[in-house]
């Protein structure tokens, strides 16, 4: 019996920069392979204009995404939890696989501020890609 599809939760503070950028390249290159979500603990009105912009250049359209409220049930639900600076504000369940990625805010900045957070959100996306479908060799 194959093992239940991966899911994986980002969350910061405003779900609006950095988590909308991990969830857009997490569905880009996992494809339907993984279940991506992604909330904030105090969610923005619009997703960051420059998240998107940067995003855009890569060829990963994230403007259909919206920023929502991190739920206890959208934690509890998840294989993995990468959290983006909301700290203890974050819910806690047992059995959960969480992980803190230190990661700058792309709130207030300008597209080329922006890039070298979404180029480091990438690799690490890319790697948590290769840990969560590991490839299996004969």
């Amino acid at each position: 019996m194959p093992s239940p599809k991966p899911s994986v939760l980002f969350v910061c503070v405003h779900n609006a920069g950095r988590s909308q950028m991990a969830q857009g390249f997490l569905a880009a290159l996992a494809g339907d392979r993984i279940e991506v979500r992604s909330a904030g603990t105090a969610p923005a009105d619009t997703i960051n204009a420059a998240a998107v912009a940067a995003m855009a250049e890569l060829g990963i359209d994230i403007t259909a995404q919206t920023p929502k409220i991190l739920t206890p049930d959208s934690v509890e639900s998840s294989t993995v939890v990468i959290t983006m600076g909301c700290g203890d504000t974050c819910p806690y369940f047992p059995g959960v696989d969480y992980r803190d990625w230190k990661l700058d805010d792309p709130a207030g900045k300008d597209v080329a501020a922006v890039r070298p957070i979404r180029d480091e959100i990438r690799t690490r996306v890319t790697q948590l890609i290769a840990e969560l479908l590991p490839v299996d060799h004969p």
